[in-house]
């Protein structure tokens, strides 16, 4: 014992010793707040973070496409790093997530600083009690360590580590600095922050697998937008809109919101809720706020039972400006999440704990959502003045901002309406050739379980009808734009090793979001499915000449059909190869499974209980 204690001491001696002799500046700081750090400059100071106190753990959480490590700082009053001890000190766990959007880099800097004005002012001071207030931590702020009583930070400083190093100056045409930042998407040009729900991307799937090992409390993510000038330099978003469950959604609209917005005027920083306006680019045709789909960050987490904190900084503002909003929100969020810790875990194992209840299941589930625009309430808006002046070089309409402060009353629309709900089962069936599919629910987290042996099942599912795509990619696909189908019951033989996903557990919100064709980004829309719409035989017109005749003769209704068709559609009249192909697919050998949907929906809980012995 007495030799670990010697041990400690002088390991506490030469924490003390490193923090005196190694410059804390930001790289940030240093640069007279104009600059942000590279990716390596990056990682270095937060191994130095994890060097300077016993509070800080620096790892990483996964690879990005083009092999590099995506950084995660842990940072807990006790020095822990395993969310099981974590959580068993009863602290709640907060994620704060910067360069999703490699350009903006504001929470980086911002996260970092907090980081130094936390662990190492604290390290040092405790470690040298009896040290003169003049220390090598000049310009830093003094944070309580108070702070971290109820709460561990996880901080990822650049989550699109590829997108980062694609550094230069001209990546942000619209952003007033930093000097130089990062591209916005990932070197495979995927856009992270539409990419929550699909996880096509490498550094997204390392972020779900990290996501639900330490299933944060709250979220935080950081960054910057433009469409109109204001005078505010930061604005927040939270799922208050009907998404996520109520208990949260009124935590969030009562607990947090009022007093993050009480700290965020005293520091200097008003704020506003993001939004959007009718009109782009013109504030005057009144503000507008949505229900955020799953593919974004915190539309992900909040369905997921976890509310997130969307921060956007205004980037006409100055860089400066704009880290320093971001400092605030963050540790006002942090003193917030302090004081509620025990209340916001009680809510989230309330919200758990009835997506995984048969009440969850009682009522149709909201999968789209769209504001109402027959419903606003008037709000004071600190805009500028501006003229929108008919251009001559576009012909569009110019929006001139000038420098004049001014208060707009404008109209907000924020009630929200869903407009396509879902009846959901006890539980979705995937056959087992759907690995693709599968192996996504993995990563989501989603608890499933394989089919012992072949089993035939009553199930409902759709049958596809008049399927569209969108002509140009989008996030490295060609999403469905036109989804409908029938509902269908059907006996369906589904091989062994075919997974039953129950709808009752803590994931339910996602699961109807993926499974559902309508789902907001469901797996039909990003074409996890397409190979189901494709038509895979033909017969060849020596065939189906003789036949369509023989057709129309034993069916009379049939040539009435075909002679509306042609009369509906002149582009169809005039290509036999169309005209042979309709004959074809009204034939005994037309493929009785094209277009229906594979997965199935179980709705009888004697039928699942069965399936598991």
């Amino acid at each position: 014992m007495k030799r670990f204690n010697l041990f400690l001491s002088g390991c506490i001696i030469i924490s003390a010793t490193f923090a005196q002799n190694v410059d804390w500046q930001t790289f940030y700081e240093k640069s007279k707040k104009t600059e942000t750090p590279s990716y390596q400059a990056t990682i270095d100071y937060c191994k130095q973070l994890d060097s300077g106190s016993k509070m800080v753990t620096y790892t990483t959480f996964g690879k990005s496409a083009q092999g590099r490590d995506i950084p995660l700082l842990i940072l807990d009053r006790d020095g822990l790093s395993n969310p099981d001890e974590i959580r068993a000190t009863g602290r709640i766990i907060l994620l704060i997530q910067a360069c999703i959007h490699a350009g903006e880099c504001e929470g980086k800097d911002a996260g970092l600083m907090l980081f130094r004005d936390l662990a190492i002012e604290n390290s040092f001071r405790s470690e040298q009690p009896g040290s003169p207030s003049q220390n090598p931590l000049s310009g830093s702020r003094k944070l309580s360590l108070e702070l971290l009583n109820h709460v561990t930070i996880l901080f990822i400083p650049i989550f699109n580590v590829d997108g980062h190093e694609r550094f230069g100056r001209y990546n942000r045409i619209n952003q007033n600095g930093p000097e130089k930042m990062g591209w916005r998407t990932t070197a495979n040009n995927l856009n992270l922050n539409r990419d929550h729900l699909k996880a096509d991307a490498p550094e997204m799937q390392a972020w779900l697998r990290m996501f639900n090992k330490w299933m944060p409390d709250f979220f935080i993510d950081s960054h910057t937008t433009d469409g109109a000038d204001y005078q505010y330099e930061i604005t927040y978003l939270m799922e208050i809109y009907g998404d996520m469950d109520q208990g949260l959604t009124n935590w969030s609209k009562n607990n947090f919101i009022g007093q993050m917005q009480t700290h965020m005027i005293k520091s200097g920083y008003p704020v506003f809720p993001y939004v959007d306006f009718r009109n782009w680019h013109d504030p005057r045709s009144g503000l507008v706020t949505e229900v955020a789909p799953p593919m974004l960050s915190q539309g992900y987490t909040a369905l997921r039972n976890r509310p997130g904190l969307l921060i956007e900084t205004h980037m006409l503002k100055p860089y400066r400006n704009r880290v320093g909003s971001t400092y605030e929100c963050i540790l006002a969020t942090l003193e917030i999440l302090n004081e509620e810790s025990d209340n916001l875990s009680k809510l989230i194992k309330a919200a758990d704990l009835f997506v995984s209840s048969s009440t969850f299941l009682s009522t149709p589930f909201p999968l789209q959502f769209e504001t109402r625009m027959d419903d606003s309430t008037m709000v004071e808006f600190l805009g500028v003045e501006y003229d929108a002046i008919k251009s001559d070089l576009s012909n569009g309409y110019w929006f001139n901002y000038s420098n004049i402060p001014t208060t707009f009353s404008l109209p907000y629309f924020s009630t929200a309406k869903p407009v396509s709900t879902a009846k959901l089962p006890y539980a979705y069936i995937i056959p087992v050739e759907w690995k693709t599919v599968i192996d996504r629910l993995y990563i989501h987290g989603i608890r499933l379980w394989e089919l012992p042996k072949d089993a035939t099942l009553k199930i409902e599912t759709y049958r596809f009808k008049s399927p569209k795509w969108q002509q140009n990619p989008y996030e490295g696909r060609h999403p469905m734009t036109n989804i409908e189908f029938d509902e269908i019951q059907e006996y369906r033989l589904f091989p062994a090793g075919s997974v039953v996903v129950e709808v009752m557990q803590p994931a339910g919100r996602i699961i109807p979001h993926i499974l559902e064709p309508n789902g907001n980004g469901s797996y039909v829309y990003w074409g996890f499915f397409d190979a189901t719409f494709e038509q895979k035989e033909y017969g060849e017109s020596y065939v189906i000449e003789k036949m369509a005749r023989e057709m129309i003769k034993e069916n009379p209704a049939l040539k009435d059909e075909f002679e509306k068709k042609k009369q509906s559609d002149t582009t169809f009249a005039k290509n036999p190869q169309l005209i042979l192909n309709w004959f074809y697919n009204k034939s005994p050998y037309v493929d009785n499974r094209k277009m229906i949907y594979p997965v199935g929906k179980i709705y009888d809980p004697e039928e699942l209980e069965a399936l598991k012995h």
